[in-house]
């Protein structure tokens, strides 16, 4: 792929296969840069000389997308997508964390063991860019999956000083019986807030964040898979669905309303509907 308005050739997310992942990727963290000005053409960032890249402003807001376990190996579908439509939000930093190299193993132990390691890289990233002049406040972590406590890792070891952490569908196997220091929690940033989609599977159940919303009471999701036919769908389906809720929730293509509940059941049984009644905010929206 080639930058239409330069000679250089783009750095493109990490593309591996399954064979890669039959004999084991070792933890390698890329960081590429996007902005308006480079919106289709990722620029890989050095991790301690910041000055090389003229097109990060550390005076902008600095988004980092996350991805979490690829156990084959091909980069995440909804990359681009994610990148275009946070650049819509707002003139940013945009930061794609390529960890395709430690995360894609068909041991999934393997992974979640890299995601500390990566964390450790990603924070000392984060300090350079403290010390060049930018603010933690106005970094916004987006983790997917295992993406989301590896971004809880990060803001811990800044002590809860980043901005936000977006949790989309916080990973579940090895995370539901560990303490908030070892997995996403409200103190790993000053604003934390987590969707769930998939918590009878692959996702985390219970509350994680300052704010948690449950589309569709947080497990199973419309239009996904009943039975194990269906093939991958079946087991990526509720779980994936988080991060197109997200896309959708930026797109403003739909007004997710979050209505504040003791427990699904009530939901459905239509007790929890009333977002006048709830003081001093109305009911969230996504």
């Amino acid at each position: 792929q080639e930058d239409s308005g330069t000679d250089e050739s783009c750095d493109n997310f990490t593309d591996l296969n399954l064979s890669h992942c039959f004999m084991g990727t070792s933890l390698y963290v890329r960081l590429l840069l996007y902005t308006r000005s480079n919106l289709d053409c990722g620029r890989e960032l050095n991790h301690h000389n910041l000055s090389s890249q003229p097109l990060f402003n550390l005076s902008h807001p600095t988004a980092f997308v996350i991805h979490g376990y690829r156990p084959t190996g091909a980069p995440p579908i909804w990359i681009n997508h994610l990148v275009h439509l946070l650049a819509e939000q707002e003139d940013m930093n945009i930061i794609v964390v390529d960890w395709n190299r430690g995360a894609a193993n068909l041991n999934y132990f393997t992974a979640v063991a890299y995601t500390s390691e990566a964390a450790h890289n990603l924070t000392g990233f984060i300090m350079t860019m403290q010390e060049e002049g930018a603010s933690l406040s106005s970094v916004h972590l987006i983790g997917v999956s295992l993406g989301a406590h590896l971004a809880g890792y990060v803001g811990a070891n800044l002590k809860g000083k980043i901005g936000r952490i977006t949790g989309l569908d916080p990973a579940g196997p090895m995370f539901t019986s560990t303490t908030p220091e070892d997995r996403l929690d409200p103190s790993d940033a000053m604003f934390v807030d987590v969707l769930h989609t998939d918590m009878d599977s692959f996702g985390l159940r219970g509350a994680h964040g300052h704010i948690d919303f449950y589309a569709n009471g947080g497990a199973d999701q419309p239009g996904c898979p009943k039975t194990i036919f269906a093939g991958k769908s079946y087991f990526v389906c509720d779980h994936q669905r988080s991060v197109f809720l997200f896309l959708c929730s930026l797109n403003r293509t739909c007004s997710l309303t979050g209505y504040p509940c003791s427990s699904y059941s009530d939901f459905l049984d239509g007790r929890c509907m009333q977002c006048e009644a709830f003081k001093p905010a109305p009911c969230p929206v996504l």
